[in-house]
């Protein structure tokens, strides 16, 4: 499947998904001029494209599988993995958005408070500051140029109860949806690090921004910080590998990130601490 039509794809299912939920919306106020049944036929075409475009990244990684780029880990410190390629593949349930190979990490530090557990019932939620890898730093993969770099999305409370999560996939994550890829990935950086390969940082903290588009970046320097924008539980990195810079058209690229690999969903690792700041 061409860039070309990759786009047209995401624009109609966009579209779509639109129209769904304003007869959704509308309804309740007055009757649609046509058969009940016909309202669901933009969700059925917004799934039909859904299922048609991974059908065609499953038919390329079977045919064509992308080789592995080695980089840097974004992070330092004691980390545990989530939602990671080295489990299932496409590592989030979607190859949307360049996530085929898509990994989230959260802080697990040795020392000081430990990130909150996911509860039940209470708290229905925690400030963003309760976990540890809210503010932790952010690193260049590689040296790179920045393509994108926004961080003006809030940072909101944690999704981690049973409340939390049922409102982030019913409520929250249809807005999110709505709104498009930034709404989804909430303030991020896209590095292009050369040779069709691009990087993206997702969840970042609002205001912590110390790059901006064009920007030339080395390896190790702290770019941002890590927050808790866009469709995120709870602080966390959300990073990935992939071949464009427009998260609407970009396929995956699998990653490896030297001296620890690929770590498993539940596996802590550790980084060295040393990093470059930003000028």
């Amino acid at each position: 499947m061409s860039e070309g039509v990759r786009k047209l794809a995401a624009v109609a299912q966009r579209v779509l998904w639109l129209i769904f939920f304003a007869q959704f919306v509308v309804q309740h106020f007055v009757s649609l001029p046509y058969n009940y049944w016909v309202s669901w036929w933009p969700l059925l075409g917004a799934i039909a494209i859904t299922l048609a475009t991974s059908r065609s990244v499953r038919r390329r990684i079977a045919t064509e599988p992308p080789a592995p780029v080695e980089v840097e880990a974004p992070v330092t410190g004691r980390w545990s993995a989530l939602n990671s390629p080295a489990d299932k593949v496409p590592s989030h349930g979607t190859h949307n958005l360049g996530q085929t190979y898509a990994i989230d990490i959260t802080a697990e530090p040795a020392e000081g408070p430990a990130r909150p557990a996911p509860v039940w019932f209470w708290p229905v939620a925690r400030r963003s500051e309760a976990y540890p890898a809210f503010g932790a730093p952010l690193h260049a993969a590689a040296d790179a140029t920045v393509v994108h770099a926004e961080d003006g999305q809030r940072d909101h409370l944690s999704r981690s109860s049973l409340a939390g999560v049922l409102y982030l996939w019913l409520i929250e994550g249809a807005g999110r949806l709505l709104g498009g890829p930034r709404r989804i990935v909430g303030n991020h950086i896209v590095l292009d690090l050369g040779e069709g390969t691009y990087a993206m940082y997702a969840h970042v903290q609002q205001g912590s921004l110390g790059v901006r588009a064009g920007d030339k970046v080395t390896a190790g320097q702290v770019m941002a910080r890590c927050g808790n924008s866009g469709n995120s539980s709870e602080p966390h990195v959300h990073f990935q590998l992939m071949d464009g810079p427009d998260l609407a058209t970009a396929r995956g690229i699998p990653f490896r990130w030297r001296g620890v690999g690929v770590p498993a969903n539940r596996e802590t690792f550790t980084v060295g601490e040393e990093a470059v700041p930003v000028p």
